[in-house]
């Protein structure tokens, strides 16, 4: 078995007449924490959506657990244990959280139908879902919609979880308890790739890093080697961590 559940080689992109990736080379290793660093517009969200089949590639190829992905559309990849939080959180406001949690729990036709156990810990990583759970999640804080989006991805087992900036907009003890949800989620063999700007959270959490400007992948390694190192922080980013 490949140390790497998710791969990119040599990923173009283009969205109508612009061309975002340049080739983009990344491999995600299993059951870790991979960040992906860089500059507005060096084309962080444009990867992860790439991954998901919501933009295709326009050349180059995506592996999942060793299977070719790239040509398959965005329901397919998803049924494939994959799960993503966009940016933009893709909450339903008019719905309650409830009613929000229970579309993403494909193995339930009611709430009632719901797995329990697995609710009662992801309560216990985010208090607010159940504190809030028949209210509409229009109604919800910016940091309360983030746990909601990550706690809907997770409603059911995935072996992939892909979240873009889960930490923008949140209040620092808001962002420790987003921390220790992926450190538990790491920890049960969930492998995770988080889209990041605020570099401490990245620190904290990242097992590998991948830094990317203009289209492409510049660095990629440990975080622990680039944590460690300044110089190759503001090389890369812009400022030191």
């Amino acid at each position: 078995m490949s140390p790497n559940l998710l791969e990119l080689r040599g990923v173009h992109t283009h969205i109508g007449a612009y061309h975002i990736l340049h080739g983009v080379d990344l491999t995600v290793p299993r059951a870790q924490v991979s960040l992906l660093l860089g500059r507005n517009g060096a084309g962080k969200t444009t990867t992860l959506r790439t991954i998901m089949g919501l933009w295709r590639a326009s050349q180059g190829t995506l592996s999942f657990g060793g299977r070719d992905i790239t040509g398959l559309a965005t329901p397919q990849i998803a049924g494939l244990n994959i799960a993503y939080v966009p940016e933009n959180m893709g909450i339903f406001s008019d719905l309650t959280v409830q009613e929000n949690m229970l579309l993403a729990a494909r193995g339930a036709a009611r709430a009632s139908q719901m797995d329990t156990k697995r609710l009662a810990w992801i309560f216990s990583l985010f208090p607010a879902v159940e504190k809030f759970w028949n209210h509409p999640a229009g109604k919800l804080s910016g940091g309360q919609k983030q746990m909601l989006a990550v706690a809907r991805a997770i409603v059911e087992p995935r072996e992939l979880l892909i979240v873009d900036e889960p930490s923008k907009g949140l209040a620092p003890a808001i962002i420790n308890n987003m921390i220790d949800a992926f450190g538990q989620l790491k920890a049960n063999g969930v492998t995770i790739l988080l889209v990041e700007q605020n570099l401490h959270f990245a620190q904290r959490l990242g097992d590998t890093v991948a830094v990317m400007d203009n289209g492409r992948v510049v660095h990629a390694g440990s975080m622990q080697e680039l944590s460690g190192d300044p110089a190759l922080q503001r090389s890369l980013l812009g400022l030191a961590l």
